[in-house]
């Protein structure tokens, strides 16, 4: 059940990766195309906060929590680095890299750097909607 649980886990680590790299992509597509959903400022404030901890935590030395809790999940569960499922294996292979620190706060910092220019250059709407989700 605890391998279950960190599959789980690291399925959601993966669809925060896709959130923050796929929302830019959708940021500054969307803006040129026209497509208004880009603009509400509720997801792009969403966006924004949560490349912005991932920058933080990067800069401050901290290990995501998603990653701690994954792995305090499979030893729980008696797992070993080795002992992966078909999940796990290939969402690993796509989420983690082998390469010093600096190396991931130097992307993880320039790719802040372009989801604050992409609010720059294409601002949340501002429109007459009082909902910030609209």
């Amino acid at each position: 059940m605890w391998s279950w649980f960190a599959d789980l886990v690291l399925l959601l680590h993966l669809a925060v990766v896709v959130f923050v790299v796929g929302g830019l992509a959708a940021i500054l597509w969307g803006s040129r195309r026209g497509w208004r959903w880009v603009d509400r400022p509720g997801p792009r404030l969403l966006h924004l906060a949560a490349i912005a901890v991932v920058v933080l935590q990067s800069w401050l030395g901290q290990d995501c929590p998603l990653t701690v809790l994954e792995s305090w999940l499979r030893v729980r569960g008696g797992g070993s680095g080795y002992d992966r499922g078909f999940i796990e294996q290939w969402v690993h292979a796509v989420l983690f890299f082998d390469a010093p620190a600096w190396v991931f706060t130097l992307a993880y910092t320039l790719f802040g750097l372009a989801v604050l220019w992409a609010w720059w250059r294409h601002p949340p709407s501002r429109r007459g909607d009082p909902s910030i989700w609209r």
